[in-house]
C-alpha cells in the first residue's frame, strides 16, 4: 500500500480529541504534535486538525477519500443533529458546545464486539493494551513511517487462540468469554451478516446478548458504535451520574435504575438518544 494524503477544508463537527477520546474507540493514540494515529480495518492513518482544515495522511486499502468519508461518517449532517438536540434543554446544549466535534465512527462490527467485551469492568489504558497485544499476536503487520502497526485479527485468526493463549495476553476473566464468542461465530451459531441486517433494535439486542461476555451496556455500545443505532442509550457510571444530577436528583445515584434512565432518555431524546449520550458522557467525564 502506498502512502496517501487528503485534506478536508472548512469541515464542521470534527474535532479529533472529541472523536477519539469519547469512549467509542480504542486504537487511536495522541502524538506529540497533537495529531492522532490509529489503525482501523487495513488502514493506518494520522489525523491532524489545523485551523479549519483536517489533514489525513497514511496507508489505506483503497482511495483515502472514500475510506475517510465512510469511516468518519462524513455524509451525516451533525450540524442538524446538534441543532435538534440543543433545542431539548440547556443541559444538552451545554454538553454539545463542550463536545461539538464528536462524530460516531463507522467501526468494523467484529472488532467492536470483541473490543467491548474486553471493555467490561476495565479502564481505557488497559483495554487499549490488551487490544494492542491481541493485534500484534494475531493481526497483520503494516509498516508506516518505519514503525510497525498491527491490524485487528479477523475471527479465523483469533480462532487460533486457546483460552490459555488469551489469558497470557492479560485478558483476565474475559479470556473465556472472547474464546466462546469467537467459537460461536466460527461455528455459525450467529453471523455478522445476521446482526448487520437486523433492523429491529430489540431483536438485535437479544441476539447480541446471546454472545458470551455481552451484557446490556456492551450490547448497546456495539449497536451505537458499529451498527449506528442512534436510539440506544448505553449506561455506565458516568451516564448514570449525569442523568441523576441533571434530571432525577436521587440522593444515592446507585439507587437509580437503568430502566428509569432508559425510559427518560427515550422520552427526552427519542431516536437521537445515543448521540445525546455521547455528548453528555464526554462533558461529564471530561469536564
Amino acid at each position: 500500500m502506498q502512502e496517501q494524503k487528503y485534506i478536508l477544508e472548512n469541515v464542521t463537527s470534527f474535532e479529533p480529541i472529541h472523536i477519539f477520546d469519547c469512549g467509542q474507540c480504542f486504537r487511536w493514540n495522541k502524538e506529540e504534535d497533537g495529531s492522532y494515529t490509529g489503525v482501523f480495518n487495513n488502514n493506518v492513518l494520522n489525523v491532524k486538525k489545523e485551523g479549519n482544515k483536517v489533514i489525513f495522511q497514511g496507508v489505506c486499502e483503497g482511495d483515502i477519500e472514500e475510506v475517510i468519508t465512510d469511516y468518519f461518517d462524513l455524509n451525516t449532517d451533525y450540524e442538524q443533529i446538534k441543532e435538534t438536540l440543543s433545542n431539548i434543554d440547556e443541559y444538552l446544549k451545554t454538553s454539545i458546545e463542550y463536545g461539538k466535534g464528536i462524530r460516531i465512527l463507522n467501526q468494523d462490527l467484529w472488532e467492536t464486539i470483541i473490543s467491548f467485551i474486553i471493555s467490561a469492568n476495565n479502564n481505557i489504558p488497559r483495554i487499549k493494551g490488551i487490544i494492542e497485544r491481541i493485534s500484534k499476536k494475531y493481526g497483520n503487520k503494516i509498516i508506516y513511517k518505519e514503525k510497525e502497526y498491527y491490524t485487528f485479527p479477523d475471527m479465523n485468526a483469533l480462532g487460533q487462540a486457546s483460552v490459555e493463549d488469551l489469558r497470557a495476553l492479560g485478558l483476565g476473566f474475559r479470556d473465556k468469554r472472547i474464546y466462546e464468542t469467537t467459537r460461536m461465530f466460527l461455528d455459525k451459531e450467529i453471523t455478522l451478516e445476521e446482526l448487520e441486517n437486523e433492523q429491529n433494535v430489540e431483536t438485535l439486542r437479544e441476539k447480541l446478548l446471546t454472545l458470551s461476555g455481552v451484557g446490556g451496556k456492551v450490547a448497546d455500545c456495539i449497536m451505537l458504535f458499529s451498527l449506528k443505532k442512534f436510539s440506544v442509550f448505553p449506561i455506565d457510571v458516568w451516564v448514570r451520574r449525569v442523568m441523576n444530577e441533571l434530571y432525577i436528583k436521587e440522593e444515592d445515584e446507585n439507587k437509580v435504575s437503568k430502566t428509569l434512565i432508559q425510559n427518560l432518555a427515550k422520552e427526552k431524546y427519542s431516536d437521537l438518544a445515543g448521540l445525546a449520550q455521547q455528548y453528555l458522557f464526554y462533558w461529564k467525564r471530561d469536564a
